[in-house]
């Protein structure tokens, strides 16, 4: 093989409303809402980016399948499982599973379902152990 993969860029998230997805990402997991290029707009946290497509937008190559609602997205937060559960509740995101022991990229962790306002499946979870 002539190179190897390093790492993820970006992930492009296909919305119907801009507005209302970046406000729940802002307001929920605590990203920050960023402008960029012709009127396009990312959600940035630590050092990861996601661009926010409205599904139809002209000019801008995506999948196959322009869903909105169809990916399963995995965040970390570095706060305990019993934390993020709690945060969740007072945001007043509803919880389809959790707190569950998963395996991550890096071992075990314990994670939280909810959905976002498009319907994609994030998953928050912690490495950290339940208080």
């Amino acid at each position: 093989m002539a190179f190897i993969v390093n790492r993820i860029d970006h992930v492009v998230l296909n919305c119907r409303d801009v507005d209302a997805t970046t406000d729940w990402y802002v307001r929920v997991l605590g990203m920050e809402r960023e402008a960029f290029g012709e009127g396009r707009v990312a959600l940035r946290f630590g050092n990861q980016k996601i661009n926010v497509r409205p599904t139809g937008a002209p000019n801008w190559e995506t999948g196959a399948v322009d869903a909105p609602g169809s990916l399963d997205l995995c965040f970390i937060a570095e706060i305990s499982p019993d934390d993020v559960g709690a945060h969740l509740r007072s945001c007043g995101v509803t919880i389809t599973e959790g707190p569950v022991p998963k395996t991550g990229a890096l071992g075990p962790m314990t994670s939280h379902y909810c959905r976002d306002p498009d319907g994609n499946l994030i998953e928050v979870a912690s490495y950290s152990t339940p208080d």
